[in-house]
């Protein structure tokens, strides 16, 4: 490999995709300063527009109930999409999140019937899926998988996993403290307490990913891999964290699921990954990499969330709601396609 420092011209003129990137904050600004990008804002007008609709075709629409369901039906879901957006932005992808949010509750589960307080299961439980995640990135980065490959891989045998240690049968954990539930069934102020952390988790990130320097390596390997690893950055590196970091919020929201329900079903999260994936993209992560935000993705499944809603309000039929959401699903990457051949022919 060539030292920084001597680059050919050919080199050097890859680096300059690198400082121009199709970041919300414009070129040259990594994760952006601007609170909104052209994407998230559009999309805030769709969910107000969709929500002002709603209102005047259902009565039950716009109450508190109603917006409290919705919202913690993609809180804990929310927190899984934060990290696939991170991963999306690498230009990586992880089809093993739904299973690995299920291994998390299986082994809080299994951890607290063998008599280990439920705080250390979790954490232990965060950790084993963040094992899982340093798996799949060192297939990618180790041995040259693919990560949808390799995480497809993963999302089988994890799910293998669960099926095995619980033997197919749904652990049930009604004896859990009220103290651990807290974090899954509380309310804080009238608020529930997922939501809260899910608002906390999205704040942070969506900060921390806009602002922070080192993370920028992030959007700068997405953009132009071979430009990123001419320019110092350890491309390897970046994507095994970031690999890591999408599974660690995988474990995370199964921990909160577990405190939530109360059980743990070794069939639970199945097709998740594509919810999550779906919001990502619709927020306007580019499965190519290189482009994305948390608050975008965000905004992604709360749309998909009141689209959810809508339906079922309206009496749609479950199966065409599956057709409806898969519509939408198709719109934002046809969108993510065209927005990057022109950009490309530029």
């Amino acid at each position: 490999m060539n030292h920084p420092a001597q680059l050919d011209a050919g080199s050097v003129a890859g680096l300059q995709p690198l400082r121009e990137t199709q970041q919300p904050g414009g070129p040259g600004k990594p994760g952006g300063t601007k609170l909104t990008s052209m994407r998230e804002m559009g999309l805030l007008v769709i969910i107000l527009a969709l929500c002002v609709g709603m209102s005047f075709a259902s009565p039950y629409f716009l109450t508190w109930d109603n917006i409290r369901a919705m919202l913690l039906s993609f809180s804990i879901e929310g927190i899984v999409v934060v990290g696939m957006t991170i991963l999306l932005i690498v230009g990586g992808i992880d089809l093993s999140v739904g299973s690995v949010v299920c291994f998390a509750m299986v082994v809080t589960g299994k951890l607290f019937l063998m008599g280990l307080d439920p705080w250390t299961a979790g954490l232990i439980a965060i950790a084993a899926s963040a094992l899982i995640g340093a798996m799949i990135g060192g297939c990618v980065v180790r041995i040259g998988l693919n990560h949808f490959i390799a995480s497809l891989a993963f999302m089988v045998i994890v799910r293998g996993l669960c099926l095995a240690l619980t033997q197919g049968t749904p652990q049930s954990l009604f004896s859990l403290p009220a103290s651990f539930k807290f974090i899954g069934q509380g309310n804080l102020f009238g608020i529930p307490a997922v939501i809260l952390i899910f608002l906390f988790i999205v704040v942070v990130s969506d900060f921390v990913l806009r602002r922070a320097s080192l993370l920028r390596r992030v959007f700068y390997t997405g953009s132009n891999e071979k430009a990123a690893l001419y320019s110092g950055i350890r491309v390897g590196h970046v994507k095994f964290w970031v690999t890591v970091l999408c599974a660690a919020s995988a474990g995370l929201a199964g921990v909160i699921y577990t405190a939530r329900f109360g059980a743990a079903t070794p069939t639970f999260g199945v097709g998740m990954e594509l919810n999550v994936i779906a919001a990502a993209v619709i927020g306007g992560a580019s499965l190519k990499g290189g482009s994305g935000t948390v608050l975008g993705a965000v905004l992604g499944l709360a749309l998909l969330s009141v689209v959810t809603s809508s339906l079922i309000l309206l009496d749609v039929s479950p199966y065409w709601q599956d057709v409806i959401k898969g519509l939408i699903l198709l719109a934002a990457v046809t969108i993510d396609h065209l927005m990057n051949t022109r950009k490309t022919k530029r």
